[in-house]
């Protein structure tokens, strides 16, 4: 809708500087098409990185047992995305000292990626943090292979994982939720972490009398 009044704007505009000089105004319109520039150039948007389906999978992959990552799928247009991000931008600061990384995958139209989403890592100070993928080269398989609840067919979606263990959520999450699910997974690591420790040292737990 917005897009559609934008357009009838400025076409009732060209319409009526045509009826007063129509050479006029088709000179003033190629000059304004040079001059105006969008807010960002093809330089902002090299600065965020462009990757592949292949290249996500293998992202997805890594594995450094003492590592959290948090990868979030989302576009600008997804309303409940929008909603969730400030969680996520609260929660990198809290843990910016510990090993977390945080990644936002944009499935936003190539054309918005110059300007919506290039504006959108400049308000969150995330452009470090997001990836762009072309959702037009994902398929079924693309899906299946990196996911066991999602399809696919609704945004937001995060993956939360660490070590042997992992959380899906399809749609957005409230700031308790996100943190639970993270402090859950931090904690679980931990646990098994001390536990190995110990079985690396020889601690079983309190011997038993001989007596």
């Amino acid at each position: 809708m917005r897009k559609f009044l934008i357009y009838s704007v400025v076409s009732l505009s060209f319409l009526a500087c045509k009826k007063n000089d129509e050479k006029v105004a088709e000179t003033e319109a190629k000059e304004d098409s040079i001059k105006v520039e969008p807010t960002k150039t093809e330089a902002d948007v090299a600065q965020l990185k462009e990757f592949s389906p292949e290249k996500i999978s293998t992202t997805l992959k890594s594995n450094h047992s003492d590592t959290l990552y948090v990868t979030n799928f989302f576009a600008t247009w997804c309303g409940p995305c929008m909603q969730e991000i400030p969680h996520f931008r609260k929660k990198m600061d809290e843990l910016d000292n510990q090993p977390v990384k945080f990644t936002f995958v944009s499935l936003d139209n190539k054309k918005d990626w110059a300007t919506d989403v290039s504006d959108f890592a400049d308000e969150y100070n995330i452009r470090e943090n997001v990836v762009l993928l072309d959702g037009a080269l994902l398929n079924q398989e693309f899906f299946k292979q990196n996911f066991q609840s999602w399809d696919g067919g609704a945004i937001p979606f995060t993956l939360i994982r660490k070590g042997d263990k992992s959380d899906e959520t399809v749609g957005s999450m409230s700031e308790e939720m996100l943190n639970q699910k993270i402090e859950k997974l931090l904690a679980h690591n931990s646990s098994a972490k001390v536990a190995e420790n110990k079985e690396k040292s020889g601690i079983t737990g309190p011997k038993k009398s001989l007596k």
